[in-house]
């Protein structure tokens, strides 16, 4: 066993597993909407643990995977332009909607291989310090969930931003692409949802107590160490065992009913939320969020012109073969993709889902999932 004082644990799991499927429950989905959590479900082979009639998926827990092409495509143009674009490491190699072979650049590092100004930063404040020493018009790519949002409203809210830098505002909100995700799920309906540890320490566990009351769905908030994981999966188990869905805060040391309120302001006063796209799916209910009129100043769509695509007006953003949006709702797994570390690897990623390491194709493919992490080691001659 590789986990110590996890054994038990995994006992009571199959016994639970045991009792519910003499009850007709013989695929127990359970799902995943954090990439920690996927992480930690495959780097320590937490798969292997589980009973036949429990299936471990991952969900849309990758910011960098849903952020649309469109917008990698507008930093590419900002930056060909002459204009400094501050990004993040994974939004670095991200592909936009060039095709490969194109001739046209896929990335931003693509871009600044022709000569484009791209910087990689790990933070917002790394920008502003870099923007304040440099001149010229520069722009920030903000991704990320309700984790991150919180900094950039900081930011445009005490106006710390330098007159030179503007935001590019692809925040996306993690509620709402889960109701998106059930409807996906309907003909085999998700049984149990291992809610985001580092989300819900900013919009605390309440956020998702609609779950068990209107889908019925049992829902932990966990940890990131395997046990934690591991708990969460027997709660979920226990509870639709004895059929009452609840909402459980197992990551109570860190994250509260609440959440972080303080943070929550800022986002509220800072942003109003909005339909919004996701890389593969387009537009989804309720699930971005845009700067307020009296921010405007920040946006950088609106000091470049940037207007997004209508609902009508929008076309299948991933690459000809790629899965990734079904990977991203859990309908498929890494492995079911043709193109799974054979066009597509973690060195030559084809789709998003291969580029961050929160992402489940570059997870899977990084640490292994049935053998997978061997597999890359005898293509790369490890």
């Amino acid at each position: 066993m590789a986990f110590n004082g996890t054994d038990r644990i995994v006992k009571a799991i199959h016994e639970t597993a045991a009792l519910l499927e003499e009850k007709g429950y013989d695929n127990i989905k359970i799902m995943d909407f954090c990439g920690t959590h996927e992480h930690t479900i495959v780097w320590n082979g937490l798969r292997s643990l589980m009973p036949e009639n429990v299936e471990l998926v991952a969900g849309p827990g990758c910011p960098v995977c849903v952020t649309p092409a469109f917008y990698v495509d507008q930093a590419i143009k900002l930056a060909l332009e002459g204009v400094r674009v501050y990004t993040y490491g994974d939004m670095y190699h991200l592909p936009g909607s060039a095709r490969p072979g194109s001739g046209e650049p896929r990335s931003l590092s693509e871009a600044k291989a022709l000569g484009g100004e791209v910087v990689v930063v790990y933070s917002l404040l790394e920008a502003i310090k870099h923007a304040r020493e440099n001149t010229g018009d520069s722009v920030f790519i903000a991704v990320g969930f309700e984790t991150t949002a919180p900094s950039t409203a900081s930011a445009v809210v005490n106006n710390r931003l330098p007159q030179n830098l503007k935001i590019l505002n692809v925040h996306r909100l993690t509620p709402p692409i889960m109701r998106y995700t059930f409807e996906k799920h309907r003909e085999n309906p998700i049984r149990g949802v291992i809610a985001p540890g580092h989300v819900s320490t900013i919009v605390g566990a309440r956020a998702w107590k609609f779950i068990p009351e209107e889908y019925g769905i049992p829902t932990v908030v966990a940890g990131f160490e395997a046990y934690d994981v591991l708990i969460a999966i027997l709660l979920i188990l226990r509870m639709l065992y004895k059929n009452k869905p609840g909402l459980v805060n197992e990551y109570s040391r860190a994250v509260s009913w609440e959440g972080n309120r303080a943070a929550q302001k800022l986002l509220e006063d800072c942003c109003e939320v909005n339909d919004a796209l996701w890389r593969g799916l387009g537009y989804v209910p309720a699930s971005g969020l845009a700067f307020r009129e009296k921010y405007k100043w920040a946006d950088a769509a609106v000091e470049y012109g940037i207007k997004e695509p209508t609902p009508e007006e929008w076309t299948y953003d991933l690459p000809p073969g790629c899965r990734c949006a079904e990977v991203t709702l859990g309908l498929a797994k890494p492995t079911d993709c043709p193109l799974f570390l054979k066009v597509c690897t973690p060195g030559t990623p084809y789709g998003p889902c291969m580029v961050s390491v929160e992402g489940a194709c570059s997870v899977w493919a990084r640490f292994g999932e049935g053998g997978v992490a061997e597999k890359l080691a005898r293509e790369l001659g490890l």
